[in-house]
């Protein structure tokens, strides 16, 4: 897809604060530091769009972004290795549940999983939630670049088996770089995927 416009909205804590903006939502959700913020950079071609931040669990709110004011991305807080209050990472849950039971527009969520990781319980919990709203998902695994062209498929297999009974949400799954703008493509084929089947 060709980037005319890619630009921030707001960042919002509540229901109440998110924009009426009147776009097709797509969501991106994973784990604190598994690179969301460098891939919606790497996928819009815009290195400042979102801040990227070394510490995990940087992203507390729900921060929205238009494209070529046709789309609307948002960006959900992380969750995992953050060094953050209890209360503020059930806070989070809370957020990211009532968006997804509530938003009314959101037509998918990439789910970024770090490829070197074998997905985890809070990984699971977020594919249960996507399953119970009935929300698609395509499963991007980050990082891509961390191993070599052979071992690539060995590890998104052995992932792939480890959620499998989430799978009735899933979309596909794409590999990617930030780094080398790999899966690129392929991640806007997924989303337009994602798109198109909400429309048909």
């Amino acid at each position: 897809m060709k980037i005319v416009s890619a630009e921030f909205v707001t960042s919002a804590a509540t229901q109440a604060q998110w924009p009426e903006l009147g776009l097709p939502q797509i969501a991106f959700a994973g784990r604190s530091n598994v690179g969301k913020s460098s891939l919606i950079n790497s996928l819009t071609g815009r290195k400042g769009l979102v801040k990227v931040s070394k510490t995990p669990g940087k992203t507390q709110l729900l921060n929205f972004f238009t494209i070529n004011r046709k789309i609307a991305f948002v960006d959900m807080p992380g969750y995992g290795f953050a060094k953050v209050p209890l209360s503020v990472k059930k806070s989070w849950g809370s957020m990211v549940e009532t968006f997804l039971k509530k938003s009314g527009r959101l037509k998918g969520v990439a789910v970024l999983l770090d490829i070197r990781r074998t997905p985890g319980d809070e990984d699971k919990n977020l594919l249960g939630w996507l399953c119970a709203y009935n929300v698609p998902y395509v499963i991007v695994f980050t990082k891509a670049d961390k191993f070599p062209k052979t071992r690539r498929p060995g590890m998104v297999k052995k992932a792939l088996a480890e959620v499998a009974e989430y799978d009735q949400m899933l979309a596909g799954h794409v590999l990617y770089s930030s780094l080398t703008n790999l899966g690129r493509m392929e991640l806007w084929g997924a989303i337009k995927g994602l798109l198109a089947a909400e429309e048909s």
